[in-house]
Formats: structure tokens, C-alpha cells, sequence
């Protein structure tokens, strides 16, 4: 089958259903007159060793133009990584509540005080990104405008049971994937490659 984005039914169907599993960024934020925001984000990843970006809708739904809003007008921001335990609190603040509301009261989520930045961290997320705004670049127009938010790293809170020295225990994190639709995963089924090494004395690829 031969997919054409601008005539196909349902194409963004399509898209989140082969970019999968998708990290999810449980997104804090607060405006300037101290209103804390939570939302999720699955169009999130790292685009250097310094740098976050996620993206977010201009036009749908109140919570992705207040997280954004607040963004540009604060310049701060934390990622806090949805992982097993959290997700169904996650799940629980992605509806659309009455401007206002408190997203952690309704996720039964708990408030962490960042060191850097004024937006709150989720206590019960393992790992916290504080983050302030490097740009944002606007994607697309109409009703598919999106906000690229790209953020620098400035301080990573890791709980300490989950960090081995420099690596991340993956077994003990358990970080949750988005797929398609309503359906996620779990981190907990990996494999490992050894990635090759070409020798040009031997003219051969080896391993480390």
C-alpha cells in the first residue's frame, strides 16, 4: 500500500502506529501567576546529550496551549518520565479538565520542589528533567500548528534505586512506551547487541 499523508483517512493513525514504542514526557509547568500545568507528551525524545524536545498542538485542547503558553512565557519547564507505577495517574490527567484544576490533586500525584526552575516535579516519578526553553519552532499551520519545544537540560534528579553507578537500571526503571490508540508498554522484555567495530588492519568487521 502506497500512503499519501495529505489524502489518507486517518493518517496520523497510521504514523503513531509505526513510530512505537513512543517515551512518554509528563510535562510540568506554571505560569506566572503560579498555576501549576501537567500534561503528557509522546512526540518526546533527546535530540543531543544537552537537549529535550517535545511537541504539543496550538489548537487542541486546553491543556497542550496552557503547557505551551506557560512555556513561552516562563521559560521553565520539567519532564518527569512516566514509568509503570505512574501510568495510570498519567493517563488520568491527560482528559481536558475546566481551566484551573489541578492535575496532580486528580492524578493523586504529589508535589517536589525543583532546585533550579519553579515548576514542580512529580514526586513519584523516578527521574525529573528541569529544563529551560532553548526555542520553540512552529510546525505546520491551521489546525496541525504545533509547537516544537526544544529545552535545555540544566539538573536530572534520579531516585537512587534505580541508577547503578552511570547507568540506569532499566529493570528497576520500567519506563513506560507509548503505541497506538489507548495502547502502551512496558519496558521490561530487552535484548542486547554488541554494536561492531570495523578494523581496518584486519579488514573486518569485529567486536568490541
Amino acid at each position: 500500500m502506497i500512503i499519501d499523508p495529505k489524502t489518507f483517512e486517518r493518517f496520523n493513525a497510521v504514523l503513531t502506529g509505526v513510530i512505537v514504542p513512543r517515551p512518554i514526557a509528563f510535562v510540568s509547568t506554571m505560569s506566572p501567576d503560579g498555576e501549576v500545568n501537567l500534561a503528557p507528551y509522546s512526540f518526546f525524545n533527546a535530540v543531543s546529550y544537552s537537549n529535550v524536545v517535545f511537541s504539543s498542538s496550538r489548537h487542541v485542547g486546553n491543556k497542550s496551549k496552557d503547557t505551551l503558553r506557560n512555556i513561552e512565557e516562563t521559560g521553565e519547564f520539567v519532564v518527569n518520565i512516566v514509568v509503570d507505577s505512574i501510568a495510570e495517574a498519567m493517563n488520568a490527567t491527560a482528559a481536558e479538565y475546566p481551566e484551573g484544576e489541578d492535575e496532580f490533586g486528580i492524578a493523586g500525584l504529589t508535589h517536589a520542589p525543583s532546585q533550579i526552575v519553579k515548576p514542580p516535579r512529580v514526586a513519584e516519578s523516578p527521574v525529573n528533567i528541569e529544563c529551560k526553553l532553548d526555542q520553540i519552532v512552529q510546525i505546520g499551520s491551521g489546525a496541525h500548528e504545533h509547537g516544537l519545544v526544544i529545552g535545555t537540560i540544566l539538573l536530572m534528579h534520579v531516585r537512587d534505586d534505580v541508577i547503578d553507578g552511570h547507568r540506569i537500571d532499566q529493570a528497576k526503571l520500567m519506563a513506560t512506551g507509548r503505541m497506538a490508540g489507548n495502547m502502551y508498554c512496558r519496558t521490561n522484555d530487552r535484548f542486547e547487541m554488541v554494536r561492531p567495530v570495523y578494523d581496518p588492519e584486519k579488514e573486518a568487521v569485529v567486536n568490541r
